[in-house]
C-alpha cells in the first residue's frame, strides 16, 4: 500500500472536518523511542526551564499554515495539555534517556542544584503547508559552574504521514521534539 502525503491546502480541511464531531478531540504526542548508544554530556544534572512558546502555539488548538501563510486551528482538535508543560516535560524525559543525565523542569525537584540550565525559546511550531511540521527557535546552556555559556539556534522540520490529520501532526511533533533533544545533548551539553 503506497502513502502518500495530502496536498498542502487540504492539512487545514483535514483539521476542519475533524472538528465537526462535536466535542473537542484531544491529541497527544506518542512517547519516542530513544535509539542508540547513549550520548556524552558533561554535566550529571541539569534544569530546564519552561518552554517559551510563541503566542499560537502556547494555546490548545493544533494550528497549521496555509499555503497563503495564514495560521488556522480549529476549537475541535486540541492538544491534550499544556504545550508549554508538555514540551517541557517531553524534553526532559528524552534527554534523561538519551544522556543518562539527572534532567528535570523547573522548579528544581532535588537537594543538589543542578550543574546547568537549559532554556529553550520556540520562535514557531506548526504543521506548514508542504506537509511537515516545522520547529525553530534556540537553546541556551547556562552552567552552574565552570564551562561556557552556549547558544544555538535551531531549524527542524519532521514529515507529517497521510492523512495529515491531528493524530499525524501529533506524531510529526514527536519526531522533531527528539531531533531537539539529540541537537541539544549533542551540541549543547557537551
Amino acid at each position: 500500500m503506497k502513502h502518500r502525503l495530502l496536498p498542502a491546502a487540504l492539512v487545514p480541511l483535514a483539521l476542519a472536518l475533524t472538528a465537526c464531531s462535536g466535542s473537542p478531540e484531544r491529541y497527544t504526542v506518542p512517547d519516542a523511542a530513544v535509539d542508540g548508544p547513549r550520548l556524552p554530556v558533561a554535566w550529571r544534572s541539569v534544569a530546564i526551564r519552561d518552554v517559551s512558546l510563541p503566542t499560537y502555539a502556547a494555546s490548545e488548538e493544533i494550528y497549521s499554515r496555509s499555503a497563503s501563510g495564514a495560521l488556522t486551528s480549529s476549537s475541535a482538535v486540541l492538544w491534550a495539555d499544556d504545550p508549554s508543560r508538555a514540551i517541557t516535560r517531553d524534553l526532559a524525559r528524552l534527554l534523561a534517556r538519551m544522556t543518562g543525565a539527572q534532567v528535570a523542569a523547573e522548579p528544581w525537584p532535588f537537594f543538589d542544584r543542578a550543574q546547568a540550565t537549559l532554556e529553550v525559546r520556540v520562535a514557531d511550531m506548526l504543521a506548514e503547508s508542504d506537509g511537515t511540521f516545522g520547529l525553530t527557535g534556540q537553546f541556551f546552556v547556562a552552567p552552574d559552574a565552570g564551562g561556557r555559556n552556549r547558544a544555538v539556534p535551531f531549524a527542524i522540520s519532521a514529515p507529517i504521514a497521510a492523512p495529515a490529520g491531528p493524530a499525524e501532526i501529533a506524531a510529526a511533533r514527536g519526531v522533531a521534539l527528539r531531533e531537539l533533544a539529540t541537537r541539544i545533548a549533542r551540541t549543547g551539553l557537551r
